[in-house]
């Protein structure tokens, strides 16, 4: 099978979601996601050593994560450029990131120990982002954060603790499988 890069991936997003997506103009954000003509792919990556899995709309950051060996799975979701802002945090301690609108869990992290990063990216539209909690996460790993129900109900039958819908995207995700079965001429063997 092709390994896909982050850039890859970017164009291969870029190119299908303008098909989906009315572009609108952005504005400045406090964390610097690529804008994408009005909207933001945010790739999702999985480290095989911790069993975290890390969303970013920044795609020098999961291409760095991809050059440290992480695996990209796709894209988790397309978000906006404005709306309300997803904060993420990260907890030196365990290695893991968290993502929240709430501002009362962000500013209880922070307490916590937990380094507020700022903001990730922003939620609004219809695609609900499901969050789901590992308790028996001894570090990383313990959320993960899908706009597959499938996925999310898989998570929960394994023990894991749905916690409901936790911000909202303009598109579903697709894993690179996915892609390259609906997209397969944009794809090169």
């Amino acid at each position: 099978m092709k390994k896909i890069s982050i850039s890859s991936l970017a164009i291969m997003l870029l190119f299908s979601a303008m098909l989906f997506l009315v572009p609108h103009k952005a504005n400045a954000t406090l964390a610097t996601p690529d804008d994408f003509g009005g909207f933001n792919i945010i790739f999702r990556l999985y480290n095989p050593n911790s069993g975290e899995h890390f969303y970013t709309g920044v795609e020098d950051e999961g291409q760095n994560l991809e050059d440290a060996g992480w695996t990209v799975e796709g894209f988790g979701w397309i978000a906006p450029v404005t709306g309300v802002p997803v904060f993420r945090l990260y907890n030196p301690n365990a290695g893991d990131h968290h993502y929240t609108v709430d501002t009362n869990e962000r500013d209880f992290l922070k307490t916590k120990g937990w380094n507020y990063e700022g903001i990730a990216f922003y939620s609004d539209g219809d695609i609900p982002v499901y969050r789901a909690y590992n308790p028996n996460a001894t570090g990383a790993g313990a959320h993960n954060y899908t706009t597959d129900k499938n996925e999310q109900a898989n998570l929960v039958s394994k023990g894991w603790k749905d916690e409901g819908i936790s911000f909202y995207g303009l598109m579903a995700g697709m894993s690179i499988q996915e892609m390259q079965a609906k997209y397969p001429d944009a794809w090169n063997d």
